[in-house]
């Protein structure tokens, strides 16, 4: 299906939304704000409705009957072809407790898919962005995928989910048995900017369960437009309304999914 809109206007309007989720951000960390909780470790901030307002604000008027999916409020249109899915604040509780590690995520999708994405890291200045079939950048510079031939070579990242003490498939298994196979691992936080530093090669490799749409959508795409390669962890073509991913450099990845196979 031939996209109908404009894709390099989406990007500059979806890197316009995450830099100003950024720029909220960096003032309220510095002025204090208020935590609350939607369950007993999963944190809001006042920030993140912040945040989501002013992303939703600013697509909502150059995108007007473009749906909005957001993770604290927003479910605009929710039927529409094209779709954005965002993420205000990933990592909030790095965020919360001052953790330098968050990013807002925004990404727009064509019947499900991802065709623009932006992800802004506001700590360092980092804005990294794809469109499809047109690479992937950071900060305006061309970004790719790591060359690591192994596992036993790799850095990876990965998460854990917010019911990690209640659900059955916590990752816990899964981080034992690529503790013994992999280099090194990292659980940094923010599935966004784990999926990002994947691009720029400087992880080799992403796994995490239980996720949302918008912790992924824009990452996922930034991952392929860098030359990597993104499915679901049984090896499935990615669907990000599906909860979980592999994210890798190509050359790792079968390996990866034979970690997880495991049994």
């Amino acid at each position: 299906m031939k996209n109908e809109v404009n894709l390099s206007d989406a990007l500059a309007v979806a890197q316009q939304a995450a830099r100003e989720a950024g720029r909220i951000m960096t003032e309220m960390a510095e002025r204090g704000f208020r935590v609350e909780h939607k369950g007993e470790i999963d944190l809001v901030t006042e920030v993140d409705v912040l945040c989501e307002k002013a992303v939703e604000g600013i697509l909502g008027a150059s995108f007007p009957g473009y749906g909005i999916l957001g993770e604290e409020y927003a479910n605009v249109q929710s039927g529409a072809k094209y779709k954005w899915v965002i993420d205000p604040i990933d990592g909030t509780t790095n965020y919360a407790h001052g953790f330098p590690v968050y990013c807002s995520s925004v990404a727009l999708t064509l019947d499900g898919a991802p065709i623009v994405g932006a992800v802004y890291d506001p700590t360092r200045d980092e804005m990294f962005c794809a469109v499809q079939g047109m690479g992937a950048m950071l900060n305006g510079y061309p970004i790719r995928v790591s060359h690591t031939a192994e596992l036993i070579k790799s850095l990876l990242a990965t998460g854990f989910p917010y019911d990690i003490k209640t659900t059955p498939r916590n990752n816990l298994k899964q981080f034992a048995d690529f503790a013994m196979r992999a280099q090194a691992i990292r659980r940094p936080g923010a599935a966004a900017l784990d999926l990002c530093y994947v691009a720029a090669g400087r992880m080799d490799g992403f796994w995490e369960f239980h996720l949302k749409p918008w912790d992924i959508a824009a990452g996922a795409l930034i991952v392929a437009e860098a030359g990597g390669t993104v499915t679901m962890s049984g090896g499935e073509e990615l669907d990000i309304y599906r909860s979980d991913i592999v994210a890798s450099n190509g050359i790792i990845h079968k390996e990866m999914l034979e970690v997880l196979g495991m049994r």
